[in-house]
């Protein structure tokens, strides 16, 4: 089982994990990776594309999630010495926005990979700030071939 307890906080080397490029980089830290499950954080900041009046955006937040599983992909391409795979959101079966964090806050998101197979993977997601839950979805991701 591949599994590592270190974060991985430089940026560029998370740059390299995903396919998404600045601006529209949604997380910026791995803090747990293992088999099924990935944990991801990202500090909001002013210059975020998804930030409007001080707050960070619905659509930021399931981009962030969603980016949190190409981390976890990423990561295991990486392992494997390949390069992380271009992907993209291929349904979303639920989504519960609860709260829109602020500029200057920390977002940590749990995915829990439910399926993996032929380049989909099936995953339930939560975000959480200050400690408290602000938002969850069930979705869908696909590799591009």
């Amino acid at each position: 089982m591949n599994q590592f307890t270190e974060k991985i906080t430089d940026k560029d080397f998370i740059g390299k994990l995903i396919p998404q490029k600045a601006p529209f980089v949604m997380v910026d830290k791995l803090l747990h990776f293992e088999d099924k499950k990935v944990i991801a954080g990202l500090t909001i900041s002013e210059e975020n594309i998804f930030t409007q009046n001080n707050k960070f955006t619905a659509p930021g937040l399931i981009e962030h999630m969603a980016q949190t599983v190409a981390l976890y992909t990423g990561y295991q391409f990486f392992l494997k010495e390949e390069d992380a795979p271009v992907g993209y959101i291929g349904a979303i079966k639920k989504a519960e926005i609860i709260e829109l964090p602020s500029v200057g806050n920390e977002l940590k998101t749990t995915v829990n990979v439910l399926h993996d197979i032929m380049g989909v993977t099936l995953v339930t997601a939560e975000t959480e700030c200050n400690g408290k839950v602000i938002a969850s979805s069930e979705m869908k991701t696909v590799l591009a071939n």
